[in-house]
């Protein structure tokens, strides 16, 4: 928040911001599919320690560079760029571990735990980073985020991971990556998941990256403004996570994807369309619901149905469709939002994703019940 709010105020540009944002996330379609490898191959906890390690480097890096004054936009880019390239080789590992350690009828509600407490820092996160960007600077909040990382450390050195064989054939790397491909495609749930995430993160998930200019641009307000929409985010994506088991017990995984893709295209237009910051918070807070739902069904469809051999490099797939889709929307986006304005694309978007969705169900009818089915049964062992 306090990266992208700083160049949306250096530049004034929708394009710029779109920009900066979007090297966050292009390194986890780029990488994904060699930590997905190595998810597979090494130890993963020691994988994440040692990645952990690199992102905070990379953070303490950005802070020197924004605290010195050394610190155009392009360096900052390639800063956030290389560090995001450290976390993505790691990510995969991460979901990787979630079905190790938790039981499998509860892997809904542990990945709806994992995505609530990241959202958590989402809602803690930007109210602190605003609170020193108004008081003190830009400096202060890349300190803190550099200092967060040791508390990644602790936890993986505390938890538990029970111990698992890894694969020691001499393929290469694209050899293993297009097993994971092929185990992919081949199955029917994993594919679709792959699909809709891809759809979503080309139309709809660049709201994300355009919550500065949204907050700057179009409703003029300076550094509390993106604070309090990405709060208001993370505050829905908390309530989105925390009522998401009960819902999927209650209505079925058939009836609540499709459910949650609807709301989030009818949210995501009136979060657009919100003229004021208090209405655009409750737009977004919306949209976070709808939208954490969507990411959480889709990822626990993923990770009941991959087979354990294959795990990590499937859920790489489904990230690098993620990491790759988003920052193109994004980009794209950014640039038609920089002629017709930043609310406007944004509506233009939510129109755009419902028709979308509304043809992929025209063209496959049977795509949500291939994507739901008994997924507890299907669980390989």
């Amino acid at each position: 928040m306090a990266l992208g709010t700083l160049v949306t105020l250096r530049t004034h540009s929708v394009l710029w911001s779109a920009l900066t944002m979007a090297a966050a996330f292009i390194p986890l379609g780029l990488l994904a599919p060699l930590g997905g490898v190595l998810a597979d191959r090494v130890d993963r906890r020691r994988l994440l320690i040692v990645t952990t390690i690199g992102e905070a480097g990379s953070a303490t890096v950005l802070t020197i560079l924004v605290g010195t004054h050394h610190d155009p936009v392009a360096a900052l880019m390639a800063v956030v760029f290389c560090g995001s390239s450290i976390g993505a080789l790691g990510f995969p590992a991460y979901q990787s571990i979630i079905p190790e350690i938790v039981a499998k009828e509860d892997l809904l509600a542990a990945v709806s735990l994992s995505s609530a407490q990241w959202n958590l820092g989402r809602v803690v996160g930007p109210a602190l980073a605003g609170v020193l960007l108004v008081l003190w600077s830009a400096t202060g909040a890349f300190a803190v985020n550099a200092l967060s990382f040791g508390a990644v450390v602790i936890a993986l050195l505390m938890v538990e991971i029970p111990h698992s064989s890894r694969s020691n054939d001499a393929k290469s790397v694209r050899e293993r990556f297009m097993e994971g491909v092929v185990a992919a495609r081949q199955n029917r749930a994993c594919r679709n998941a792959i699909v809709l995430i891809s759809v979503v993160a080309l139309v709809g998930a660049p709201f994300i990256g355009l919550v500065a200019a949204e907050a700057v641009e179009g409703l003029h307000r300076k550094a509390g403004g993106p604070a309090v929409l990405t709060t208001a985010q993370g505050i829905g994506a908390v309530i989105g996570a925390m009522v998401l088991a009960p819902l999927a017990h209650r209505l079925g995984h058939r009836r609540l994807l499709p459910l949650a893709l609807g709301a989030f295209c009818l949210a995501l237009a009136c979060y657009a369309a919100a003229p004021t910051l208090p209405l655009a918070a409750l737009g977004i807070l919306l949209v976070g619901i709808t939208y954490i739902a969507i990411l959480s069904g889709l990822n626990t469809v993923v990770q009941l149905h991959a087979p354990k051999a294959e795990r990590g490099r499937i859920l790489s797939i489904y990230m690098t469709c993620l990491g790759v889709i988003y920052p193109i929307g994004l980009v794209a986006e950014g640039a038609i939002g920089q002629v017709i304005g930043v609310r406007m694309v944004m509506a233009l978007a939510a129109v755009v994703l419902a028709l979308a969705l509304l043809g992929l169900r025209l063209v496959s009818p049977t795509l949500y019940r291939e994507l739901a089915g008994d997924v507890v049964a299907e669980i390989p062992d």
